[in-house]
This record gives structure tokens, C-alpha cells and sequence, in this order.
């Protein structure tokens, strides 16, 4: 008589406190950032305007970095950058709490390769709105570089694998420059702001129709524009995904894409090459 081979347990449904092996570092930060991030608002709610204007600067500017070299450039190459310009927006994105370039890609990659199934590495579809918000980052295994991006195995991406852990820890006590106010405005809460506006890009913006079997969850939110420093014009999410290789989210005046607008200036300036435009209307 054969025993009944019990069904696998999908990562979704393991209990949200257990990181799975190799990903334990991530769960702690994820920790840190949201404890000391409490912490340093109950401690200074107002954190001056120098300190203020230096922690919104430096998650500006981490944003352009996330969108414009990690997703634009490097994820989908729709547009070509000066390799200077290219290692500041990755230092900028680091900086930002986004991880290494080559894994960050290797994950998107997939995610879009994947899109609305089980084997997609963030879909609210079937872990609901927190696993594609958060957990996954810590109770999925990251998506391989070398089948996702064999493109980046360079030097000049290679290397940010072992900066990335001083580059993190130098973005969340840095701010001890300014006082206990910028250890934790400039750190933990500018870092906790950051992770969350760009997580709502993976929960929030894959809402819609996520019960429609085999149908495009992704959605445009036009709200969450002005809130998301750290990421400019991801918002605009659907248009994405119904053409990915564009370096232009926002495909109308009325859909501000910040991220779009940095590209055409660099553009300009010779900094920026190779720039693919939107070949369909606005949705």
C-alpha cells in the first residue's frame, strides 16, 4: 500500500516570521529598519530642515537610480547610459536600501518572464497583497544570475555584490553626522519610506484583476505618483507591462514620469544613448 504523497507547501503559506535559508539577513534588516524607524519618530517627530532636506534628497535621488539604471537601462535596456552616470545611479540605488544590481535584475527579469503565475517571484495573485509587498523578499529564493542575466556578469556589476553590505551599512549610520536626528531620519525612516514605496510597485500596482485567471493584473495608479520619490513614474505600471521596452512609463503629459523626464535630459546632455520610445497610446 503507497502512502499519499503529501502536497508541497507554496512559499506563501509558510508562516510570515520564517525567512527561508540564505535569505535570514534580509528578514533582519527588514526588522531593523522598521524598529529603529518607530523608534527615531517617537523619539524626534520633527527632524529639522537640514536633516529633513538631506534624507528626501537622498531618497530622490536613490529613486532615479532604482528606475532609471536598475529597471530602465539594466532590466529591459531600454535605454543605453554613460557608464559614469550609470555606477552614480547604482551607488544611488544601493544607497537606497535596492540591493545589487545583478540579482535586482535577475529578479525582475523573471518577474516579468513569470507574470501573474506561481512561479512569478512577487504575484499578490496567489500570496496576496503582503507577499508581493514584502515577504517574498525574504521567503522566496532570489531568482539565478546566471540564467536571468548572463549580460551583466561584468566587472562593473560584479563588484557591487561586495559593496553592497558596507554601501547599506554607510546609508544607515551616515546620518550620525548630523545627531541622533540624522542617524535616524537620513537612516532607518528615510530607508523604511523608500522600501515601502517601492514595494507598492509589486502589491499595489498588480491589483487589478487579480482574480481573473490568466488576465494582466497590472494597473496604473495615477495617486501614488506624488508620494513615490523613490521610484519615479513606476506608477505607471500597466503601461509597463503592455510595453515593456520603452524607457517611457508615463505615455501621456498628463502622467508624470519623472524617471522619463531625468532620461531626455540626460539625452540631451550626450549622457544617455539609445533611447526607446512607447509605440502605443496611453491607457
Amino acid at each position: 500500500m503507497t502512502t499519499p504523497v503529501a502536497e508541497t507547501m507554496q512559499p506563501w503559506q509558510a508562516p510570515w516570521w520564517r525567512p527561508i535559508p540564505g535569505q535570514e539577513i534580509v528578514f533582519y534588516y527588514l526588522v531593523a529598519v522598521h524598529v529603529l524607524a518607530a523608534i527615531g519618530l517617537a523619539l524626534f517627530p520633527v527632524p529639522g530642515l537640514p536633516v529633513f532636506l538631506t534624507a528626501l534628497g537622498l531618497a530622490c535621488l536613490g529613486g532615479l537610480g532604482t528606475t532609471i539604471a536598475y529597471h530602465r537601462a539594466l532590466a529591459h535596456k531600454s535605454v543605453r547610459l554613460h557608464p559614469l552616470v550609470e555606477q552614480a545611479l547604482i551607488l544611488c540605488a544601493i544607497f537606497n536600501g535596492s540591493g545589487s544590481p545583478r540579482q535586482w535584475v535577475a529578479n525582475h527579469r523573471l518577474h516579468h518572464a513569470r507574470s501573474d503565475t506561481p512561479e512569478d517571484i512577487s504575484s499578490p495573485r496567489y500570496g496576496g497583497f503582503w507577499w508581493a509587498h514584502l515577504r517574498w523578499l525574504y521567503q522566496f529564493p532570489d531568482a539565478s544570475q546566471g540564467r536571468w542575466c548572463p549580460d551583466l556578469d561584468r566587472p562593473r556589476y560584479n563588484v557591487w555584490g561586495r559593496l553592497q553590505l558596507p554601501t547599506v551599512a554607510l546609508s544607515l549610520f551616515g546620518g550620525l553626522a548630523f545627531g541622533w536626528r540624522g542617524f535616524f531620519w537620513i537612516g532607518a525612516i528615510r530607508l523604511l519610506y523608500s522600501l515601502h514605496f517601492q514595494c507598492l510597485v509589486n502589491s499595489l500596482t498588480h491589483l487589478g484583476g487579480a482574480g481573473d485567471e490568466g488576465g494582466d493584473s497590472s494597473v496604473n495608479v495615477w495617486w501614488l505618483g506624488p508620494f513615490q520619490l523613490t521610484a519615479w513614474g513606476e506608477n505607471w505600471h500597466r503601461n509597463h507591462h503592455a510595453e515593456a521596452g520603452s524607457a517611457r512609463f508615463g505615455w501621456s503629459p498628463l502622467q508624470t514620469d519623472i524617471g522619463w523626464y531625468v532620461i531626455r535630459l540626460l539625452e540631451t546632455l550626450g549622457l544617455a544613448k539609445d533611447v526607446r520610445r512607447p509605440r502605443m497610446r496611453a491607457r
